[in-house]
């Protein structure tokens, strides 16, 4: 018991200690990033580059808000309902439709692994909610839209920007950060430009999202 004890201790202090570093400092590499580097069977390119929140266009901001969290901004980390509703249609369903919030998305992506495990889900439970104790809203945004997959080997604002659309992130036009925010379900499958149907009607869709929140 005094073991396991100091067990849960120290992985309470280490995680804790974790998300304050990661309060003040840009994050160079994430869990994923390691992961596609080991599963990628050619030479894997990694397109990364940190920036500041200010140099993400607000339209960018809005447009991932707006298609992936449209609660962000009022809840504490978790959207309950949004959960409820994922859940209900997956036992349903042959396809699988996530209900995480943009803050449990930010946890998996810098502190875990993509493992469906109950582990996995506690401890994203865990660092989301420390997350959300630790920073800000701006700050959990700005770690979001820096670290999360965006293409093959592409991780971030930043480089989504240059990649799709050969300008930096504070030039996106509305369309293109709809079109980026559209392809976030599954980056490594849909384009944002030369995009499916299926990705216009959900562009289309998220460019009403962003007129309503204004």
């Amino acid at each position: 018991i005094k073991w396991l004890l100091k067990l849960a201790v120290s992985f309470i202090l280490l995680s804790l200690a974790w998300v304050l570093i990661y309060k003040y400092f840009p994050i160079p590499y994430t869990p994923l990033m390691v992961i596609r580097y080991f599963e990628a069977e050619a030479k894997f390119k990694l397109r990364h580059q940190w920036v500041k929140l200010e140099k993400i266009n607000p339209r960018l901001q809005l447009a991932v808000i707006s298609a992936e969290d449209q609660n962000f901004y009022s809840h504490y980390g978790f959207h309950f309902q949004a959960i409820k509703s994922a859940v209900l249609h997956n036992n349903r369903s042959k396809s699988l439709r996530g209900g995480s919030t943009i803050s449990q998305q930010t946890a998996k992506n810098v502190f875990l692994w993509r493992q469906r495990s109950w582990l996995r889900k506690g401890l994203e439970a865990w660092f989301t909610m420390l997350i959300e104790l630790c920073w800000s809203k701006t700050r959990i945004l700005e770690v979001y839209l820096n670290s999360i997959e965006m293409g093959e080997g592409v991780f971030g604002a930043q480089a989504a920007a240059k990649y799709w659309f050969n300008k930096p992130a504070r030039s996106l036009t509305r369309d293109q950060a709809a079109a980026i925010a559209a392809i976030l379900p599954n980056p490594r499958k849909y384009r944002a430009r030369s995009s499916t149907a299926y990705i216009r009607k959900k562009k289309a869709w998220i460019i009403r999202q962003m007129k309503n929140a204004g």
